[in-house]
Order: structure tokens, then sequence, then C-alpha cells
């Protein structure tokens, strides 16, 4: 029996890869065992190849495996374009249908199964994903009875017949590669997993719930590739809650929806992907000018323009953090794991009206959509923290505006909402007093200027770097952000079986630059890699310009659209040692 194993179904776009893939994964997720997926898909509704990739152990996992053990192939491009992730001996379930054939050079066994024709016999093609499913769940030697239940769950809402007929589709698919087969695979049968409840959900699921859990009742957003699922998330839950979803007509509405929404003291955000967020720079110097609390999550894709939307990459680094014109104080933190996805969006609430600034929340292609494992969330966790906001206003004989941009010590003013008896003031995006009244004396410009660029002196953002670091003194030390630390682990365990001491640090908080906690692990790295999916260095940039070091820098890049695989990782690592 085995430990882990890799699945992977493929086809064209449109023809039930994707609810293949669910139900298989939410069956193996209800026996305990822990899962890491990963999708490639085309930009377009139908047609195109399409494959999900999903890692099954029975230990916690948070990267892509290099090979492949079992491929399910609806056509025979699927089979050209992924049989050589197949390790030697790995299993190829086709559908007869094509007479399918495996390339010259690969090590497999192939199970040519009617998968179509069994569908049809039962009524309709369209239940050929679960024919599937089933001949490749029958090699794994796992209890059928369990998959029957994840498919009671997925088509129980259509009545019983269809439920029926699709766990019939299930055993009928069993059956005919058990006899191929002789039984279950002993290479492929899983050990038994723990039993335990896990969260299987997306990055965008946790987004969605983390929003929720702090206190957000109104998104307004446009659809775009891969934040969409935020929304669709969204829509479903917040009205539960007494909340809303607005879809507005485009990102510049979204945005300063959100804008003039915190002004009135509703908790509101925003998501997009990186072409929305070009067209949010304007309104988000708005926000900082106004000093509004602001909430934007940025999926980022493959760029410039439409790019790929549908592809991976990190390469939004530079925009976040320098693209809105002038100089205003701004967060950019990056989740690196699930559970991440969830607290960072609580805190990212927080930080915004503590320090009333924009806040952005930085994820990547493969956080956002791999659907992954994850521990119970501890809800006792949360914790609502809305800074300087006057619920009542002292009486004041002058009646003088409310002083909303206060000159104070820390930088952040005290806040009203509108309506508050007393707390009259002016709010304009040109340079303003410290009742908002426009100003253009040279004075209060540097005064305005110092005061908010002052207000984030003091911020600690949770794990701003996170460490993993066993050597006082390491051969090499790797950096990563976003979706990549999994990856970087288990590359380090390679290196570490060829007697290289390895340290790894992960970035999450990207501004304001966490420069004092990251420069001992540098000052103590004999070599630092850098590892990002963008073309330019981004991060690396980053660390060279706030802490030094360019000398030890070595940069491991990847632009093609695809995440880093951990072998991709170790050979780079390898090559500079």
């Amino acid at each position: 029996m085995i430990s882990q194993l890799s699945w992977k179904i493929g086809g064209q776009q449109g023809e039930g890869v994707e609810s293949t893939d669910r139900i298989f994964s939410t069956a193996l997720n209800r026996l305990g065992y822990y899962l890491y997926g990963y999708r490639h898909f085309s930009s377009r509704i139908k047609g195109g190849h399409t494959n999900n990739k999903i890692r099954i152990s029975t230990s916690p996992i948070r990267a892509i495996s290099d090979d492949l053990d079992i491929l399910v192939a609806f056509d025979q491009e699927s089979i050209d374009l992924n049989a050589h992730e197949l390790r030697s001996g790995g299993v190829i379930v086709a559908d007869a249908k094509f007479s399918p054939v495996v390339p010259e050079g690969i090590d497999a066994r192939l199970f040519a199964v009617p998968i179509t024709a069994i569908a049809e016999g039962l009524g309709t093609s369209l239940m050929k994903n679960m024919v599937a499913s089933g001949a490749s769940w029958a090699l794994l030697g796992l209890p059928l009875e369990v998959f029957n239940k994840a498919v009671e769950e997925e088509f129980g809402r259509k009545g019983a017949a269809v439920v029926e007929k699709n766990i019939e589709a299930v055993k009928q698919g069993a059956d005919f590669v058990l006899d191929q087969a002789g039984g279950p695979i002993e290479a492929f049968k899983l050990e038994p997993a723990d039993g335990k409840q896990k969260m299987f959900i997306i990055g965008n699921e946790a987004i969605g719930l983390g929003t929720i859990a702090a206190g957000c009742r109104l998104m307004s957003a446009y659809p775009i590739t891969p934040a969409s699922e935020i929304m669709e998330y969204l829509i479903k839950k917040l009205p539960k809650f007494g909340g809303t979803v607005v879809q507005t007509e485009d990102e510049i509405a979204a945005v300063t929806m959100a804008i003039g929404a915190n002004y009135a003291g509703v908790r509101t955000m925003t998501a997009s992907a990186g072409p929305g967020l070009s067209l949010m720079m304007e309104a988000i110097g708005l926000a900082g000018m106004t000093e509004q609390p602001l909430v934007i999550v940025d999926t980022q894709r493959g760029g410039p323009s439409t790019g790929l939307p549908t592809k991976q990459e990190q390469s939004d680094l530079n925009a976040m953090v320098y693209g809105t014109h002038g100089e205003i104080p701004k967060v950019v933190v990056a989740p690196a794991s699930i559970e991440d996805c969830f607290y960072d969006m609580i805190e990212a609430f927080n930080v915004a009206e503590q320090y009333q600034v924009p806040v952005i929340v930085m994820t990547d292609l493969q956080l956002s959509l791999g659907k992954q494992s994850c521990e119970m969330l501890d809800y006792d966790q949360i914790v609502i923290k809305r800074g300087k906001l006057v619920e009542e206003v002292p009486a004041s004989d002058d009646n003088e505006l409310f002083k909303r941009y206060e000159l104070t010590e820390d930088g952040v003013s005290p806040r009203v909402l509108p309506g508050v008896k007393g707390g009259i003031h002016h709010v304009t995006g040109v340079e303003h007093d410290e009742t908002g009244r426009p100003s253009e004396s040279t004075t209060n410009r540097k005064n305005m200027m110092d005061k908010r660029l002052k207000k984030l002196n003091s911020l600690q953002f949770r794990d701003a770097i996170r460490v993993d670091a066993p050597y006082e003194q390491a051969d090499l030390l790797i950096i990563g952000m976003g979706s990549t630390g999994g990856t970087i682990d288990e590359a380090r365990r390679r290196l570490e079986a060829d007697g290289l001491k390895t340290n790894h640090v992960t970035i999450r908080l990207i501004a304001p630059f966490p420069t004092d906690l990251l420069t001992p692990y540098l000052n103590s790295a004999k070599r630092v890699v850098v590892l990002e999916n963008n073309a330019t260095a981004q991060l690396a940039s980053q660390i060279k310009m706030h802490a030094g070091y360019a000398d030890k820098i070595h940069n491991v890049l990847k632009y093609d659209g695809s995440p880093f695989l951990p072998s991709e990782v170790y050979k780079a690592c390898k090559e500079l040692n």
C-alpha cells in the first residue's frame, strides 16, 4: 500500500471534467485524506483541453506532485498532453470510444473502458464522468459506498432516479476495470486515512468566508478570472448575514462604491485581478488622500493586458506597491495558505480601519483556485477592531467643523460616521486642512503628508514573515511568497538529503516591507534564492532595495503560466551549489 498518489482527469472543457474531479475529491475528503488540487483550463466557456490534478496523501501536502499515477482521459489529446507525467508503471483509464493509444516511450498500463457506451446504455452520455470515476476509484481499493455517498450529495436535488442511475454508472465503471485488472492494483492501493474531518476549499472560498467573519456586509465587484469565485461565494452567503453583493458596471465603479460604503460605516470590499486593479488605481489614491478604509483582493494571473486569464503568475507586486500616483500609505499582504486567506481577510479589515488606509490582499491563481485540504478554522481568533471610530463628539459652543484629519502623534486621526452629531467635516480629494477644507498652504501640505506617511510606523501584521530556519548559518536560504511555500518545502527535503543546510522564509507582508525581520536570515545565509512566478524578479527587487545583500541573491523565475514543481526548485537550487 502507498501513502500518497496523484490522479488527473483530462478532456475538453464542458464535458464533465470539473464535476468528475469534484465528486472524486469530495469522496476522498470524506475518508480523511489530505488533498491538493491544480486546475489547468482554457479561457473559454466550452472547448479546449482542460485537466484537473489531485494529489492524495495520508499526511499534509501543499504542492503539486512532479509525477502522476493515474490518468483518466476523455480523449486522445489528454493522453498526448499528459502521459509524460506518468511514473513508470502508471495507469491510463481511457474511453474506448476513441481507440486510445499510449505514446511511444511511456511505460503505462492502458485500460480502454467503454465509458461513453456504458453511460449511453444507462440513458445519457452525460453520465460518462461517473463511469470514469468508478473505474479509477476501484483501482485504489477504497470502499465504493463512500463514493456513492458523494454521488448522492451531488445529484440528490435531481431526485432518487437520477442518483440511482449515476450510482449504477459508477458500479459498472468499477466492475469493468476490476475485471480487466483482476482486482485492485496493489501498487495503487492507498493506506487508510485518519478519518478526521477537514475543510476542502479553494482560496477564494476561504477569502469569502473570512470576509463574512470580518463583519463585511457589502461586496461591490465586477466578475473577472480568477476572482469571480469570491463574488459567487458571497452572493450565496452574504444575504444570510444581512449583507449583499452588487455587480457594478466596471472595476472603477466597484472600488468607488466600496470607498463610499466604508465612509458610511459599512465594512465593504472588492476583488479583482490585474486588469481590474489597473482601473482602480486612481480611486486607491482617493482612499489614501481621504483616509478611508478600503480592502481590495487582487488574484494575480498572467499579464499584461488580457494576458493569460486562467494561468498562474505573481507579476502584480509592483503595481500593488507603486501603482497609485503620488505617495500614500498602503498595506499589501500576501496569504500563503488556505488558512491565511481566511485569517488575513479579518486582519485586513481591522488594519484598514485602524490605520484608515487601503489594504490589498495579494493572492495568485493557484492559491485562489487550487482546491486544498486545511484544518478546521478557529473562529475564536476573530477579533473586530475599528480603530479611532468616534461614536459621540463632545459638544462645542463655536460650531466648528470636526477635525477629521487632525494632526496626531501616531498619524491616525479620529474618524466619525455621517450623521453623528457634531461630526460635520469636509471630504475632498484635494489637499486639505484638519477639517477637510481645501488648502494649498505649504506648511499644511508638509504636515498632512508627514501625518499620513507615518501612520504605518507602528503596524504589526500577523506573521509578516513565516520562518522555517533550523540552521543558524544556512548554506541556502530560499525565499518565496503566495502559493510557493509547499513546493519549496518539498524541494528542501531533497536538498537536505543531499547534505545541504537550508532555511525557508515566506514573505507575507509586502508593504510596508518587513526589513528588520528578514535581515537576520539574509545575513546568516551563504546564498539566497528568491522564487517567484514572474519575469522581472519583483520580490527580489524589494529585498535588495530594502535590505541589500544583492551579492547573495539568486533569482529562480517561472513565467510560462504554470506553478513551480518541487523538482524544478530542487534542480535550480542544486545548480547553485
